[in-house]
């Protein structure tokens, strides 16, 4: 998807129904994760560029299950940055500029090129003016190759 051709609530509507049917879950979190199809850059990134979006929960490592209608992702692993967004969905980008404009260029860090994602608490509602967001950005130490 993209964000021109955003179908986030189609997902998360024929998701939701099924997580607590789930084996093995390690908590009530949920992973909003995004795999880029090129390596993420964010000066390059417009509502045309596209991804593979999951919804998606954690399970114990080795305790996998088959889920009807539902596959298996396992994360590439890797050092990543933590961020929380305090607020609605709508504001989000300001929480972006952020990272990408002010943090990632001051810091001792590089993008990487591996799945970003958001953890998301059961209650979590993306109107919602107290919501909150982790925000996790895969990094590398400038001039590591991974």
């Amino acid at each position: 998807m993209s964000l021109d051709e955003d179908y986030s609530q189609e997902l998360w509507k024929s998701f939701m129904p099924y997580r607590n049917s789930i084996p093995n879950r390690v908590d009530d979190l949920f992973y909003n994760l995004k795999v880029f199809d090129q390596p993420f850059d964010p000066e390059e990134f417009d509502s045309a560029t596209t991804f593979v979006k999951w919804a998606a929960v954690e399970v114990a490592q080795h305790e996998f299950q088959e889920v009807t209608d539902m596959e298996t992702y396992l994360f590439s692993g890797g050092l990543y940055a933590m961020f929380l967004h305090h607020g609605p969905a709508s504001s989000f980008n300001q929480t972006l500029q952020y990272i990408f404009e002010e943090w990632l260029p001051s810091s001792s860090y590089d993008l990487d090129d591996r799945e970003h994602f958001k953890r998301l608490s059961e209650d979590y509602h993306p109107a919602d003016s107290v919501a909150v967001e982790e925000v996790w950005i895969p990094v590398k130490s400038i001039g590591a190759d991974h």
